[in-house]
């Protein structure tokens, strides 16, 4: 008898954490999808691409003229003085750490690509944020997820997608 009133009492208690769970709104954003979708993150993207393909080129010609010294180096070096050696090295090491120093400027971690992906990309990334929370504040959605981030999603019903919804808010067509 007193099993029986324990598991009662267990099932009772479970009802309060499973019915709130249940009643919450979900919504979905495809992330992708909405970016793929929004001019200024193409007209974005073609600016970043532009600027890193001169950056590229201004690095390629560096280490062009660093290669162009090597060989010559190599060529005249049974020519040249202790001297004259050492200075031929010394001018080939440094085209060598400029060209290192260009890539770390250009495309490293704190670079000036990452710089200027930051302030084209995050104003865009802001505003659909934005748009998302007055979506969800208007609809009362307790929870929106990006199911472009989420791997372990099998399935997911159109119906909680509101992708469309953030891009009409966006004014994108």
């Amino acid at each position: 008898m007193n099993i029986i009133k324990k598991l009662y009492i267990i099932c009772i208690l479970s009802l309060f954490f499973i019915v709130p769970a249940a009643s919450q709104k979900i919504a979905f954003v495809d992330m992708a999808y909405i970016l793929k979708n929004l001019p200024q993150y193409e007209t974005a993207n073609e600016q970043l691409s532009m600027v890193s393909r001169r950056w590229q080129k201004e690095i390629e010609a560096a280490a062009k003229e660093a290669e162009v010294l090597t060989a010559n180096y190599r060529t005249e070096q049974i020519f040249l003085s202790a001297e004259l050696k050492e200075k031929r090295e010394a001018e080939i090491l440094a085209k060598e750490q400029e060209v290192l120093e260009l890539k770390r400027k250009y495309f490293g971690a704190d670079g000036e690509l990452f710089k200027k992906r930051e302030s084209l990309i995050k104003p865009i990334q802001d505003e659909i944020y934005n748009a998302i929370q007055e979506i969800a504040q208007e609809k009362r959605y307790e929870v929106v997820k990006d199911k472009s981030a989420d791997p372990t999603m099998i399935f997911m019903s159109t119906k909680l997608d509101i992708s469309d919804l953030v891009l009409q808010k966006l004014g994108a067509k």
